[in-house]
């Protein structure tokens, strides 16, 4: 019995001729009607298949042109380097500087993203809340989601130069200075008000306003003293 040998070649010709392929496309080039093989024959050559058109369509990591995102367009048809839809608004979603609302997303990648999103939210995969009406997506990772916070708060405050630039100094703080700066804010603005512009808990914002009225402020040390391994004393060798 003979084994049938399929060439990859065929399917890299119709890339060259066309860029981009449907898999009923790949079969006829291949001469093979079943799925996985033309699957097993894309694989060791880097294929993409579209986050768009249910996936539909398929070409190669060498033929396409990704932007800075990571996101390439052919004649409609959306890819990524991220493969999925699911995969790509995650990551896009992570590295935003100022996180996204639905409308801004879908103007980015072109295709519906409401359920995508509310998928990873409830996965953990990224961060979900309330603002303005709408929800507002951003990292899972605390302290990259609150640099993102503060810029979108920039972002929309472009009218007052100050809340503005308050906004960008926090966005670059370490995780001590932003709660005591969060404490600060809070004796001119409220708890509530400095934990939503932030996007801190109340429960922080108080105890960065706490810590500043006692005094209890950690210069240049991580733990408070007295915290961490106690010190070893060293013997002296008996004489």
């Amino acid at each position: 019995m003979n084994t049938i040998r399929y060439s990859p070649q065929k399917l890299l010709d119709l890339f060259q001729a066309q860029t981009v392929a449907t898999m009923p496309q790949l079969k006829d080039a291949l001469g093979s009607s079943v799925t996985y093989t033309v699957l097993r024959k894309l694989s060791p050559l880097g294929y993409r298949s579209s986050y768009s058109h249910n996936g539909t369509y398929y070409t190669l990591d060498t033929l396409a042109h990704y932007d800075e995102l990571g996101l390439w367009s052919w004649d409609g048809v959306h890819f990524s380097r991220q493969g999925t839809l699911l995969n790509t608004a995650e990551s896009l979603v992570t590295r935003s500087p100022a996180g996204y609302q639905v409308p801004e997303l879908e103007a980015v990648v072109h295709v519906a993203v409401k359920d995508v999103l509310r998928q990873l939210a409830q996965a953990g995969r990224i961060f979900r809340r309330e603002w303005q009406g709408r929800y507002w997506y951003g990292a899972q990772e605390r302290t990259r989601r609150q640099e993102q916070w503060a810029a979108r708060q920039a972002q929309q405050e472009t009218d007052d130069d100050l809340q503005a630039a308050k906004a960008l100094f926090y966005s670059l703080l370490d995780e001590q200075p932003r709660r005591l700066y969060a404490g600060l804010e809070s004796l001119h603005g409220g708890q509530r008000q400095t934990a939503q512009r932030f996007g801190l808990t109340v429960d922080t914002v108080a105890r960065g306003e706490r810590e500043l009225l006692v005094g209890q402020v950690l210069r240049g040390r991580i733990r408070q003293p007295g915290g961490g391994r106690p010190t070893v004393e060293k013997k002296r060798p008996k004489s």
